[in-house]
């Protein structure tokens, strides 16, 4: 099922070092459960941003940088089609962006034989100050959740649990979180890591336990550690031995708790 050998391979926990474009062309078609994938902003233009207080550069790195619309949307059209033939029919897509790629992402989506079933605003409690002070202060993603347009085909909502999650109240398509907590970058920091508490919500909302999921572009390997947490499985890939090795120690870390 899977190109070559693991980057790293224990308790269902599963990394590979590789481009994700050639590695998703290998996968097996219709073979995971759910999906969720964080990919380039295309935002690394040379700006300046704020954090921990201090101005830094908005470059995130090479994989990061701006690439003019009809690039940004064939490389967008390019990886969500190969997600489409390796997601099994009833599984459902989790893309998380800013306005940067999210339209793109949408359209792409679409043309790619989707159909979006919600549009989730994070709202981020403390996010960085506007230091150009021409714009509203950015303290918004978007996370879209999709599904094939099958309609003949039931697709997984734990709609009962997201309720009682929430207070036993309907669960809003707006959620509010700070940014990732400190203690998870005790081992090392990804520039676009998500907080746990999101990509939690994230599975225990659209799988079940050993349901097996995949990260196309892995990065600092959140997803893999929630859904290890969570019981499910987890194949993540990434063409970086830095945040492969950086996702590792978080997997060790957490696992030595237990």
């Amino acid at each position: 099922m899977y190109p070559g050998k693991f980057y790293f391979e224990e308790s269902g926990f599963k990394l590979i070092e590789n481009d994700t474009f050639a590695t998703l062309k290998e996968l097996d078609e219709k073979s995971f459960d759910m999906i969720f994938a964080d990919p380039p902003y295309f935002l690394s233009n040379d700006g300046i941003t704020c954090s921990a207080g201090k101005m830094v550069s908005v470059n995130k790195g090479t994989w990061d940088k701006a690439l003019n619309i009809k690039d940004k949307h064939e490389f967008n059209k390019k990886w969500i089609h190969e997600c489409y033939r390796i997601l099994k029919d009833e599984g459902t897509i989790w893309i998380s962006g800013t306005l940067h790629n999210i339209y793109s992402i949408g359209m792409a989506l679409e043309e790619e034989g989707f159909k979006i079933i919600n549009n989730i605003t994070w709202q981020k409690t403390n996010p960085p100050p506007n230091l150009a002070c021409k714009t509203f202060t950015h303290s918004t993603e978007t996370i879209l959740w999709a599904r094939k347009d099958l309609p003949k085909k039931k697709y997984k909502f734990n709609y009962e649990l997201m309720k009682e999650l929430n207070n036993n109240k309907q669960m809003k398509d707006v959620w509010t979180t700070s940014l990732t907590k400190p203690s998870e970058k005790k081992q090392g920091k990804h520039p676009t890591q998500k907080p746990l508490e999101i990509l939690d919500r994230i599975i225990l909302a659209s799988t079940d336990e050993n349901d097996l999921i995949l990260d196309p572009f892995c990065g600092s390997g959140t997803t893999g550690i929630a859904a290890n947490k969570l019981n499910r499985y987890f194949v993540g890939i990434d063409n970086s031995a830095e945040y492969l090795d950086l996702s590792i120690r978080r997997f060790k870390e957490i696992n030595n708790k237990k």
